[in-house]
């Protein structure tokens, strides 16, 4: 009997060790698995921050980069070429404003002392016809063909236009009268009181406006006529909320800038895959038209050094015209018929 309790005993302290052991098995694991859960939360964690360091750093050098912006303010010697330029030849283009001042909305006050001298001095401020990429540079202008095309904008002709929406919408703006030039003053003279349909009238006159502008800028990448339009838009608002009628010149005028400025900015914004700057579009075009001369004279490629030559700026510009100017190409396009 007593040899049987023993192996009984013995029996019990096995199963109590080995439960002992499974115990300590699985409380080890426990701690092993709360020790790894702990460090991958802790990963986490310090992910978190780093993206919320990296996301703080990102909106502290926007704004340093909008702070930084640069203006690109017009100067006197500029102002003084556009004027001298515009007594030889009675006028002056709009493309040739928009160079000399690609930034109006930071220097209005300039912009509107450099329309009062334009104005003393008997000077015109003519459209001029052509896309965005084949603005007309320094040269001799036909008077005759630029009067003539400026009749023509008083006719408004859809029947080039075979879009539904697009010809909906010519529809619909050409209820709207156009106005006198008393007129003009009268619902400025409201505007200035805070009349909001006055300034609605003054809109709704000059939509056309808006239209026969966009039409000239259709040959552009990157823009419906439609988006041309409603930027073109943008910028007639703009001209409506600026205008001055003591000024003295027609509303027309002072609005076809503001509409120009509006389109080209857009088409600078959206034309291209990486932004140029609206300063440089026109560098740009002189570049090419200088470009296609050379072509032409020569009969062959022309160098950097003699486009540099032709157009008379320094051979380091003309390198940083070329290398921007490239048409940006996708990692995607298809090289060969196989690939």
């Amino acid at each position: 009997m007593v040899k049987k309790i023993k192996i009984k005993k013995n029996i019990n302290k096995k199963a109590t060790i080995k439960a002992a052991r499974i115990r300590f098995i699985k409380t080890a694991k426990k701690i092993k698995f709360n020790k790894l859960k702990s460090k991958k939360i802790k990963d986490v964690y310090q992910k978190i921050k780093i993206l919320k360091k990296s996301q703080s750093l990102i909106k502290k050098k926007l704004e340093v980069a909008k702070e930084l912006r640069v203006i690109i303010k017009p100067t006197e010697e500029q102002i003084k070429k556009l004027v001298v330029k515009g007594r030889s030849r009675g006028f002056v283009t709009e493309t040739e404003l928009i160079h000399s001042f690609p930034e109006v909305e930071e220097y209005i006050y300039e912009y509107e002392l450099t329309l009062e001298e334009l104005q003393k001095n008997g000077i015109q401020i003519i459209e001029d016809t052509g896309g965005f990429f084949d603005l007309p540079v320094e040269g001799k202008i036909d008077k005759k063909s630029l009067l003539r095309s400026m009749n023509e904008k008083k006719k408004f002709d859809i029947s080039e236009l075979s879009s539904d929406s697009i010809q909906m919408y010519l529809r619909e703006i050409g209820k709207a009268p156009l106005l006198s030039r008393e007129e003009e003053v009268e619902l400025a003279k409201r505007k200035e009181k805070g009349d909001k349909q006055a300034e609605r009238k003054i809109v709704e006159a000059n939509l056309r406006l808006v239209v026969s502008i966009a039409k000239k800028f259709t040959g552009s990448k990157g823009l419906s006529l439609l988006d041309l339009i409603q930027e073109g838009n943008i910028g007639l608002f703009r001209a409506v909320e600026k205008f001055e009628y003591r000024k003295g010149y027609k509303f027309s005028t002072y609005a076809t800038w503001w509409i120009r400025q509006a389109i080209t900015r857009a088409l600078a914004d959206q034309s291209r895959t990486i932004r140029i700057p609206v300063h440089m579009v026109e560098t740009i075009n002189k570049f090419q038209q200088a470009q296609r001369q050379l072509i032409q004279d020569l009969g062959r490629e022309s160098l950097p050094e003699e486009i540099a030559a032709e157009m008379g700026e320094d051979i380091n510009k003309i390198r940083h015209v070329i290398k921007i100017s490239q048409e940006t190409i996708s990692l995607e396009t298809t090289i060969g018929e196989d690939e």
